[in-house]
């Protein structure tokens, strides 16, 4: 019986960021399960130890729980990250504590926990998976914050790839949209995007991710499904196209009423002349 691809993560030591989260929990868990010795750094540490408490906007913090983490696995070969926030944020207004938010965690986070960890991941020719997204290269309303954010971390990202490739392996995965906590905060505006863009599975996310980490030789970018690929090849190939049709939809969405279910969208109709629908 051939033996699956991941079974590559067998004994190796992997740190997790977001690792309370709905990605980073269910990555956890599947990485003990192959063999892994695999430590998750989170806001929300648990009772067991295996998830360490970390900001990864505290600067401190960052370094003391990666250098524990680093210490109890006895060096790092894989760094995974998927800590991120998702707030629901009118481009046109200044930039608020959600943005900021957005870009510490989401951009910085990332960064901060790569440069504690890359010592280790030198010293054992590591690798580092970054979870993008493919809204950045696909933006649509009120995700402008995220939207930012990951298409930084994607350059953030790449500037790695070609500063520290040599002697690490660097790769960008690009989901799509999964029905995950992160996008309660546009639910709770009332713009949400249930319904709106195709959805993947949750596994989908992860089965990548964990791919990227076991590959044999690291991929530079990969999507989590067929569609995202696809996805992924008309944004970086065709941006002007992309421009194009997400103007016609999104006009196509607001004169259907369907984004406007909070007063965040009320400019949104307002460019668009389309009243806000009562209620």
């Amino acid at each position: 019986m051939p033996r699956s691809p991941l079974g590559a993560l067998n004994g190796r030591r992997v740190l997790v960021t977001g690792a309370s989260g709905a990605f980073g929990s269910a990555s956890l868990q599947v990485l003990r399960h192959l063999g892994a010795e695999a430590v998750g750094l989170d806001r929300k540490p648990d009772d067991a130890g295996r998830v360490l408490a970390c900001d990864v906007t505290d600067e401190d913090a960052v370094r003391r729980a990666v250098g524990a983490a680093t210490e109890r696995l006895g060096g790092l070969d894989r760094l995974i990250h998927f800590a991120g926030v998702g707030p629901a944020v009118d481009l046109g207004a200044m930039p608020d504590q959600c943005v900021r938010e957005a870009l510490e965690v989401n951009l910085l986070g990332t960064w901060r926990v790569t440069a504690a960890a890359l010592p280790a991941l030198l010293a054992d020719r590591g690798r580092v998976v970054v979870t993008a997204s493919l809204l950045a290269g696909l933006p649509l309303p009120f995700a402008g914050a995220y939207t930012v954010s990951k298409r930084a971390v994607t350059a953030y990202a790449d500037a790695l790839r070609a500063e520290y490739g040599t002697h690490i392996g660097v790769t960008t995965v690009h989901p799509g949209y999964v029905d995950t906590p992160i996008h309660d905060d546009s639910r709770a505006a009332g713009v949400s995007l249930d319904g709106l863009v195709p959805a993947e599975r949750l596994r989908d996310t992860v089965l990548a991710v964990l791919r990227a980490a076991a590959a044999p030789r690291p991929a530079r970018d990969v999507a989590s499904t067929a569609l995202g690929s696809a996805a992924l090849r008309l944004t970086r190939h065709a941006p002007g196209l992309v421009d194009r049709v997400a103007a016609v939809e999104i006009a196509d969405l607001v004169r259907e009423g369907r984004l406007a279910g909070g007063e965040i969208a009320r400019g949104l109709h307002e460019r668009h002349g389309v009243p806000m629908p009562p209620g």
